[in-house]
């Protein structure tokens, strides 16, 4: 290692206890540094270690239950931080070392208006009187461009939209112009657009400020954009390091290959998605070579008409009055038996709500949906009930969609049992059981509970729930947006193959256009509640008509620019 280094991170071991007598180790001995005014990536998947690692420089690993061994070292500008006292460890983090965290909304405090929670950190770290410490904060809402950054200053959280709250917490960040910047998954939740304007925004105040950065996320393309350097982990180990343009073209570890390689291109659409297995297997080299093709001719059969479908929530104004705001307007598309339509827009542009809309999770404001030649969302409950078991939904959040009380068969037969399939609990189970094994899950699984697996797995769980119903249509709601890549693209072969089997077509809703391009069939733009354009998948890629297409598209990372 060199001696110019801002950060130094030497067998950093990190073990934590589950029980009396046994731990286990999520970091195991990684060193890495960082050097001054630069940007250091850390890349990995879920259960890598890499927010472990960045928890333990800032000091905010769980005391109780989280140890580090006696022989790491964390060194930042030569001295020692694990050998500082809670009160030196506390100067430093937030004034020389800051970090933002995942979730905004999670990170502020929902009963403090954003400029007392800027204010606070001024007030605290450099000693500012109020009335300096909020001319300070006004300054930095501007920086981090805060629209009309006066007002907003007295807004709370949840009166800003995801980007803006992300914004604040990059704001409370840089107030005392810290020298390293940690930046933990800053872009996962927003949009592409959003999340375009974020990357720029931090890489602009690391130029400006002279600070270095520790960028942590999951997503390589994103990493080509920012980084000087790459870190990869696995396991709680550093599987390849090197400078940016090494680690995308010339990439060692089979590991780093497959990161590179499961995300779906803009370029190509292979038949199946390569995973992380393939890889360390060495069989991918096949994978890639068959292509698919997507897009409409024209003759297909439609299985769902949507004409001139809207939907408006009311907010209460004054005593008497109503205020309307109109989510989706208009809204009209045909689905073609066996093929999938991908919805795409940011967020508030209406996807979502006319998928739970076709549902009737919500109520339809006007318009039909006609399905067999009758309209479904005119009928009553009672004559719906039939229809209801041929259009299923996956949801975006498989933790918050499965009922945690319930065994993985339970949550599989409960709705064969209210839709009369099979003719008795051991029939409904001997489904079950087949569901499972075409979702790539074990027989186990059918007795444990739905918090025993991963994210990915949960999702499988979830799909397999809709197919119990033998769906025509199945609307998927964000369903890969919260999953690795890896896992991304183990659900999106599942997801192929099934319809391929079944002949499903799928209303596929996302923000990840790379994702909808990959598996699309025709794709329709949302932009503030209405179809902007609506075009076959490859079609609309190489050629957009819509402004706002355009900024999307232009939006998405592409990784390392030649």
């Amino acid at each position: 290692m060199t001696t110019d280094a801002l950060l130094k991170v030497e067998n950093l071991r990190v073990s934590f206890r589950i029980n009396k007598k046994d731990s286990v180790e999520t970091v195991k001995g990684i060193s890495f540094e960082i050097p001054y005014n630069s940007t250091v990536a850390l890349v990995g998947e879920s259960g890598s270690g890499k927010s472990v690692s960045s928890l333990a420089i800032m000091g905010l690993l769980p005391a109780d239950t989280s140890s580090i061994a006696p022989d790491s070292q964390i060194l930042f500008e030569g001295k020692s931080l694990l050998k500082m006292s809670m009160e030196q460890r506390r100067q430093l983090c937030g004034k020389d070392i800051s970090m933002i965290f995942q979730e905004p909304m999670s990170s502020l405090n929902p009963v403090f208006t954003v400029g007392f929670q800027i204010a606070e950190v001024l007030r605290l770290h450099m000693g500012m009187n109020a009335k300096q410490a909020r001319a300070r904060s006004l300054a930095l809402l501007e920086e981090v461009g805060i629209p009309d950054p006066a007002s907003k200053i007295d807004a709370y959280p949840s009166q800003m939209s995801g980007g803006q709250q992300q914004r604040v917490m990059i704001a409370m960040a840089i107030a005392c112009e810290p020298k390293l910047l940690i930046a933990d998954e800053p872009t996962t939740a927003l949009d592409v657009t959003i999340q375009k304007q974020i990357i720029d925004l931090i890489e602009a105040l690391r130029i400006k400020h002279k600070m270095s950065v520790l960028f942590i996320t999951h997503d390589l393309a994103l990493v080509g954009e920012i980084a000087d350097q790459v870190i990869v982990m696995r396991h709680g180990e550093i599987r390849e390091a090197g400078a940016v343009r090494q680690i995308f073209e010339q990439p060692k570890d089979s590991y780093t290959q497959a990161l590179l390689h499961c995300r779906p291109s803009l370029d190509s659409r292979p038949w199946r998605l390569p995973v992380i297995d393939d890889f360390m297997q060495q069989q991918a080299t096949g994978l890639e070579q068959k292509q698919r093709a997507r897009g409409l001719q024209g003759d297909e059969k439609t299985v769902l008409e949507v004409n001139n479908l809207g939907k408006s929530f009311y907010t209460r104004v004054g005593l008497f009055g109503k205020k309307e705001f109109r989510a989706v307007e208009n809204v009209s598309f045909k689905l073609a038996r066996g093929k999938t339509l991908g919805v795409v827009g940011e967020s508030g542009s209406g996807k979502t709500t006319v998928g739970l809309t076709l549902m009737r999770l919500h109520q339809a404001t006007s318009g039909q949906a006609i399905f067999e030649g009758k309209d479904i969302l005119s009928m009553s409950n009672k004559d719906f009930l039939p229809y209801k078991r041929r259009i299923q939904i996956i949801f975006q959040n498989p933790y918050a969609s499965l009922n945690p009380r319930f065994t993985v068969g339970q949550i599989l037969m409960e709705p064969m049992q209210i839709h009369g399939i099979g003719s008795n609990d051991g029939e409904r189970a001997k489904l079950a059981y087949a569901l499972l094994d075409k979702v790539n899950l074990p027989a186990a699984a059918f007795k444990r509970y739905p918090h025993e697996f991963s994210g990915g797995q949960r999702q499988r769980i979830a799909i397999a729930r809709c197919l119990t119903m033998q769906p025509e249509v199945l609307i998927c709601d964000e369903s890969v947006s919260a999953l690795d890549v890896s896992v991304q693209a183990q659900v999106l072969n599942l997801l192929q193959d099934l319809q391929e089997e079944f002949g499903l077509s799928y209303i596929f809703i996302s923000h990840d256009l790379a994702v909808v391009k990959y598996i699309a069939d025709q794709v329709m733009v949302m932009n503030q509640g209405k179809v902007v354009e609506l075009a076959n998948s490859d079609e609309l890629y190489r050629n957009p008509q819509h402004a706002y297409t355009k900024t999307l598209l232009k939006a998405i990372p592409r990784g390392l620019q030649h």
